[in-house]
């Protein structure tokens, strides 16, 4: 059968263009756009990034995300904004700063916020789009509008720790059929006894490397978006705080100049699974999510309280980013590095102080005993 030559690219319809830029995901499509002038253009198309953002992130097939996607810019932004991960490379400058103040020698008013001008930030105005994959395949798709415990944004939420978790009192009931749960079926190895698991880790092993996680924050009224997670476990921890408990955690580093004293952040995602079945039992092995939560932390472990938190997130909407997760896993161990770093000049610190109580408490009854004597 003879095949019409072609004689340039553009002579091809734009209808076959579609069909192949459809068929693309994000970064390949991303990369196509640049290639020539037709694939340019026609990858501008909305309907082509709707595609590719539904395939990452199963939530936006909701009307109300839908609509959250179009008043922000639409699809195209959206992913550009939320497929990227921030990376916060100036992390190691900050023990440097000389200028910089610890949280000690600040007053309970200042570090909490008092001293900021609130620029009217509502927790109203964040969403947040969470998507969990195992072995790419979805198993959880959750929306929150607005941050839990704020409402009215009093002092109490301003002041107490901030803490969102998406798995309500519901969700962790075991009656409940709209809780989270991995099984065989979705490639889970089947565990015949815990003790057994804790010597070979394959069950551990094949959740930490199958667990996906995205969690991204839209601010609203600003018309921004970020992904806060860093799609692949940071660290976990198995066996804890029962034998049947696994928890991953994922996150980010966020900038807090001009907020706090450390100027960084960590964001913490944490997901914890639960062992609710195993093969001995009779059944196929099965697990439970228990908890997915986020929290920000400061340089020295304390939770950072509503009001900071929520210019912290802002701020983070217009941060850096990049699609190398590598960078991302470095500029969390520099985060650790520096951390790990004040911890030891603190302890170090205090104890030169304890030193010097001992060696000025001598010194008083020393002296005591010269005059008496």
């Amino acid at each position: 059968m003879a095949v019409a030559p072609v004689e340039s690219i553009t002579s091809l319809s734009s209808d076959l263009f579609y069909d192949i830029l459809r068929r693309l995901d994000g970064p390949t499509l991303a990369s196509a756009a640049c290639t020539c002038a037709s694939f340019s253009s026609i990858s501008k198309e909305e309907s082509l990034w709707e595609n590719v953002c539904s395939s990452v992130w199963p939530s936006t097939n909701r009307e109300d995300v839908k609509s959250l996607i179009s008043s922000i810019g639409g699809y195209r932004k959206f992913y550009a904004d939320c497929f990227p991960l921030i990376v916060n490379k100036e992390v190691g400058e900050y023990q440097w700063n000389n200028n910089l103040q610890y949280p000690d020698d600040w007053t309970e008013a200042e570090y909490y916020g008092d001293m900021i001008e609130f620029e009217s930030i509502s927790p109203s105005d964040f969403v947040s789009i969470v998507d969990i994959r195992f072995k790419e395949k979805p198993i959880c798709s959750k929306v929150l509008w607005g941050i839990p415990n704020a409402n009215g944004y009093d002092e109490w939420f301003f002041n107490c720790p901030f803490r969102i978790d998406l798995l309500s009192c519901a969700d962790r009931d075991d009656n409940n059929d709209g809780v989270v749960t991995l099984s065989v079926s979705d490639g889970l190895p089947p565990i015949t006894s815990m003790e057994r698991e804790k010597k070979d880790g394959k069950l551990w092993q094949e959740l930490r490397d199958g667990l996906l996680l995205s969690w991204i924050i839209v601010n609203k009224k600003i018309k921004q978006s970020a992904n806060l997670a860093s799609w692949s476990p940071l660290d976990g921890q198995r066996h804890w705080p029962t034998d049947k408990d696994f928890v991953f955690r994922f996150g980010s580093v966020l900038s807090a100049k001009g907020i706090l004293p450390s100027e960084a952040v960590q964001c913490i995602l944490i997901m914890k699974f639960r062992v609710v079945h195993i093969e001995e039992e009779g059944v196929q092995t099965n697990l439970k999510a228990t908890e997915l939560s986020m929290q920000l932390e400061d340089m020295e472990c304390a939770h950072v309280n509503g009001r900071n938190s929520l210019l912290i997130l802002k701020e983070a909407l217009s941060c850096r980013r990049s699609n190398n997760f590598s960078e991302v896993l470095e500029s969390c161990l520099m985060y650790s590095k520096v951390q790990n770093k004040l911890k030891e000049e603190k302890i170090k610190n205090e104890s030169r102080l304890d030193t010097l109580c001992i060696l000025s408490g001598i010194v008083a009854v020393m002296t005591f005993w010269y005059y008496v004597l």
